[in-house]
């Protein structure tokens, strides 16, 4: 261990504290924050990515860098995501930093009412700065990485991992696809159709129903809190983390399942190695990482037979009526159906995959210059219709639906069907090597699972990167095998 890695360390702590006050500020602004706060909130943004990107392009990091040694597998992998983020960083110049910040705040900001209102014209101006800076951003960072200016977006949500990799595997699924859909609409067609679940849902009931349920999986509400907003995400510290959901009250799956898929983003956090907290080693391995542990836990385990029978006992319980509508064939055909819908985050897992390739598409066609920011509506109409045969009614249900793009987010949607596909691969393995795992899941147990995934997978941190982190756990790399064979038991068997 050197003075200089000391210097170092502590430095990172400061850009991590740096980094949770933007976190918080930005769950804010989703949950709590008036409408008329939203400019303000844009200039505090800026500010604080300013003084991060400042803390660590300054000239004292590259001699202290250049100096370092560390002694030890987690101390040498810090100081190598060290030198990596002061590469991404000295790429840029503070005022590019600062004029994205502001650009994403205002554009979300706009996105949320050109949503309510199906109105993509609003946003468009407003978007097409975002993608301007944003490809602004991938070219200084494609000089400096050596990587293509997509690939370098990639990057810094999961990094080792290239669209010439994720190519391959998207196209493989679409055939896969392609054959699998109908059939497993065939299949669904043969059985009875379920009987819907009595509603209303009293939303105060479903606050109380989410709560417990996360807690079930293993959240300590000492440390997180759970709020609603327009799209629910997971946010905040490892030990202050953010929840949001929205509620239906003719809906409780939406609601219930979103809380869940979120509580495996908060477990990721509260389980990362608290010896490397605000280190860059003590992060998460990467988005596609986070996204497996938020699908292993809603797909994998809560949708999976075991956990519907203890659920079906807790949703009558809680709402009642008859029995028969709870149990767990219902609750099956309920909320493992297949149906070819428009929005994303309501989506089977069997359908999914194709809504994150469209968007992969087209993120890299606009990143790229080959998609006008003007064209997006169209191009979205026509991916969707070769993607799954059907047609949005408006750009609500179409491009203007998720929150990624109007945040400035390229580059990240492809770890969504990554982290899927690394969930089924998981989960194989945690069943594998905890055999208990689905005796435990029918009473309500999440123990069994969440330990061997602080073991595996949350107590790594980001010292391996994705690949390697499979490696660890399951004994190979990503194999998308798995994925489609968990799929072919799930809704193809006759």
């Amino acid at each position: 261990m050197t003075a200089a890695y000391d210097r170092l360390k502590t430095r990172f702590a400061r850009i991590a504290t740096l980094g949770e006050a933007q976190g918080m500020l930005h769950w804010d602004a989703s949950a709590m924050m008036p409408p008329g706060g939203a400019a303000a909130r844009g200039e505090q943004l800026a500010t604080l990515a300013g003084l991060a990107h400042e803390l660590l392009t300054a000239p004292a990091v590259a001699d202290d860098l250049a100096a370092a040694e560390a002694a030890g597998d987690w101390d040498a992998a810090n100081l190598a995501l060290m030198r990596r983020a002061h590469v991404r960083a000295t790429a840029l110049p503070t005022a590019l930093v600062e004029a994205i910040a502001r650009a994403n705040s205002a554009c979300e900001t706009i996105w949320r009412d050109a949503k309510a209102r199906a109105d993509f014209a609003q946003v468009r101006p407003a978007l097409e700065e975002v993608v301007r800076l944003q490809r602004e951003m991938a070219g200084a960072l494609s000089a400096a990485l050596g990587l293509s200016a997509y690939d370098a977006l990639m990057e810094g949500y999961q990094r080792g991992v290239t669209a010439a990799e994720v190519e391959p595997v998207f196209a493989a699924y679409e055939e896969f696809l392609r054959d699998a859909l109908p059939r497993a609409e065939e299949l669904q067609a043969r059985r009875p159709a379920p009987r819907p679940l009595p509603g209303p849902f009293p939303v105060e009931k479903q606050r109380v129903l989410c709560r417990r349920m996360s807690e079930r999986v293993g959240l300590d509400y000492a440390h997180a809190r759970l709020d609603e907003s327009l799209h629910p995400f997971c946010g905040g510290t490892p030990t202050d983390v953010r929840l949001t959901t929205f509620y239906a009250e003719d809906d409780v799956a939406k609601a219930l399942m979103g809380v869940l898929h979120e509580t495996g983003h908060a477990q990721y956090e509260r389980g990362l190695p608290e010896a490397w907290a605000r280190q860059p080693v003590g992060d998460a391995a990467g988005m596609a990482a986070h996204e497996s542990q938020s699908l292993i836990v809603e797909m994998q385990a809560c949708r999976s037979d075991a956990f519907l029978g203890f659920l079906g006992r807790e949703l009558r319980a809680s709402f009642g009526g008859d029995p028969g509508l709870y149990e767990t064939g219902n609750l099956v055909g309920l909320w493992r159906r297949v149906e070819r819908g428009f929005i994303r985050v309501d989506a089977d897992e069997l359908t999914y995959p194709a809504h994150v390739i469209l968007r992969f598409r087209l993120e890299r066609a606009m990143i790229g210059g080959d998609l006008p920011v003007a064209d997006l509506p169209g191009a979205w109409t026509e991916g969707l219709r070769a993607l799954l045969g059907i047609t949005p009614p408006d750009d609500a249900k179409g491009c203007l639906q998720d929150i990624h793009w109007h945040d400035g987010a390229f580059g990240y949607f492809p770890s969504y069907t990554l982290g899927a596909m690394a969930a089924a691969q998981l989960m194989r393995a945690a069943r594998r090597d905890v055999p208990a795992i689905d005796a435990a899941l029918a009473e309500g147990d999440m123990r069994p699972l969440m330990g061997w995934l602080r073991e595996k997978v949350h107590g790594q941190g980001s010292r391996l990167g994705f690949q390697d982190l499979l490696r660890h756990a399951t004994g190979k790399p990503l194999d998308p095998a798995d994925f489609m064979d968990h799929l072919r038991g799930r809704y193809l068997a006759a």
